[in-house]
């Protein structure tokens, strides 16, 4: 069984979530999704995200090409998180490219095109606007 692992906030859920967990999961048997905890996000983009790591835990759970789902604490952890799933690839958005390249002894890492035109930032600007 191939074991495929991703990360990401997956804040205000959109079309482009969906397309890089269905590319992810046509890359194994079983995708493994991590999901960043608040405290991460606040780290990351000195602001909270818009919905609960359990909100966001909840829609990534709901979706049928994830088979299980973890709160992220730390970017550093991500070799532990590798080791604990046992995973084979690691998939990442393209705008990672190079980053993760230190975890290849551990896994395959697959950098995949984002779909165009759409992030959670444009999709929050748009609302902003309206």
């Amino acid at each position: 069984m191939r074991t495929v692992i991703t990360f990401g906030t997956f804040d205000v859920f959109h079309v482009g979530h969906l397309n890089i967990l269905q590319r992810a999961k046509s890359l194994g048997d079983r995708l493994i999704v991590g999901v960043s905890s608040d405290a991460l996000n606040f780290r990351k983009k000195n602001r909270y995200p818009v919905y609960t790591q359990q909100e966001r835990l909840s829609i990534i759970q709901g979706i049928k090409h994830v088979d299980a789902v973890f709160i992220e604490e730390s970017l550093e952890q991500k070799a532990e998180y590798i080791k604990m799933y046992s995973a084979d690839v690691l998939v990442m958005g393209n705008d990672w490219q190079g980053k993760f390249d230190y975890l290849s002894p551990l896994v395959n890492v697959v950098y995949l095109e984002r779909t165009p035109s759409i992030s959670t930032t444009s999709v929050i600007e748009v609302i902003k606007r309206t």
